[in-house]
């Protein structure tokens, strides 16, 4: 496994011009933190092979497409078949993402629906699943924080430039 580096300055003013302008050209980048084009262009194909930025898709958001309720649906599984589990919670559309927890359950399922019956409909598909114990459903009621990592950058960027 590769160690991914750091973010140093560098990667601190990169980020944050990004995320200020998510689909600015690698000129105007350089413009605004002052670095030379071939430094962002360098640090951007790094990141990208790092995979230090996240995919498009994160940026969209699944209401558009006709699913604006969000659930979290905490599930217990037999540990010898998570593997199975995983595998078949990934051939769910409406399953986001998958984290796999310590503690009182074994995984956090984002997942999204149409509406209270298709939700019902989602959270039986995974209980169905050979494997799974038990779910329990939290409903999302609102977004109180949003995703964000720019308020870490900064610090990140020290923290990085102090080990390096």
């Amino acid at each position: 496994m590769r160690q991914k580096l750091r973010a140093d300055a560098t990667d601190a003013a990169l980020l944050q011009a990004l995320i200020a302008e998510p689909d600015a050209t690698t000129l105007a980048i350089a413009e605004k933190t002052r670095l030379a084009r071939n430094t962002v262009r360098a640090r951007l194909t790094r990141y990208a092979e790092q995979e230090v930025l996240r995919s498009f898709e994160r940026r969209i958001d699944p209401a558009f497409l006709g699913y604006p309720l969000r659930a979290y649906i905490v599930t217990t599984v037999v540990q010898s078949k998570l593997d199975r589990v995983g595998a078949a919670l990934a051939e769910i559309p409406e399953v986001l993402e998958v984290h796999g927890l310590t503690g009182v359950s074994d995984l956090l399922v984002h997942v999204v629906a149409r509406d209270a019956d298709d939700l019902y409909r989602v959270a039986g598909k995974i209980l169905s699943i050979g494997g799974v114990e038990r779910t329990n459903t939290g409903l999302v009621m609102r977004e109180l924080v949003g995703y964000r990592v720019a308020q870490l950058i900064d610090d990140g960027a020290a923290a990085g430039s102090a080990s390096g």
